[in-house]
């Protein structure tokens, strides 16, 4: 590993990694374990980015409005064909 400077920001967890460090003082990533100079990042991991993302919203909300739809629906139709 003669030579080998580690990035200044881990690959792997993300962690600052110091210029004299041989591996990462979070994770324990070194250039042996996978940690090297060729390494691409599948994302910026932004601060917030994940805070600011809508949550899912659930579709209870829209099944309930339907059931509800049709029970109605069929109360209507058992009342006007109980009548005739």
């Amino acid at each position: 590993m003669s030579g080998f400077t580690p990035p200044g920001e881990c690959p792997v967890c993300g962690a600052e990694v110091p210029a004299s460090a041989h591996a990462c003082p979070e994770c324990g990533a070194c250039a042996d374990t996978g940690w090297s100079e060729e390494t691409v990042y599948d994302g910026l991991d932004l601060p917030g980015q994940d805070e600011d993302a809508p949550a899912p919203r659930s579709h209870s909300r829209a099944w309930l409005g339907a059931i509800a739809l049709l029970t109605i629906v069929a109360l209507v139709l058992v009342f006007i064909l109980g009548r005739g």
